[in-house]
């Protein structure tokens, strides 16, 4: 069974930038079809902020495209999300994820329920 680890964020300022990793142990991320990212904002629910598959289709909610990108690095077992242009309405803890049984496409990417493996997470405030 994989487990996850979230680190990377912190306190930036608005438009600034934060590089989140995720890195996985107990498995390798090869192993899994997907791998996501998830936002939750205070009183709120999890948001699908981005999704890359193991043949590298990536997929983004409206909200941040153009500003973050996801990654994998396999070497490193890593998954990384860089967040570009941040705004205060990005302030949530981050969680990463992982869809190991070919769920997740275009239609459903953004759905936490596709998604069986789930980090801890880590909070990012963009405040001035």
């Amino acid at each position: 069974q994989v487990q996850l680890v979230e680190s990377g964020g912190g306190l930036v300022q608005p438009g600034g930038s934060l590089r989140l990793s995720c890195a996985a142990s107990g498995s390798t991320l090869n192993s899994y079809y997907a791998s996501g990212w998830f936002r939750q904002a205070l009183g709120k629910g999890h948001e699908g902020v981005s999704s890359i598959t193991n043949d590298g289709t990536t997929y983004y909610a409206d909200s941040v495209k153009g500003r973050f990108t996801i990654s994998r690095d396999s070497a490193k077992n890593t998954v990384y999300l860089q967040m570009n242009s941040l705004k205060p309405e990005d302030t949530a803890v981050y969680y990463c994820a992982i869809d190991p049984f070919n769920f997740v496409d275009s239609t459903n990417w953004y759905h936490p329920q596709w998604y069986d493996y789930w980090g801890l997470g880590t909070q990012v405030t963009v405040s001035s």
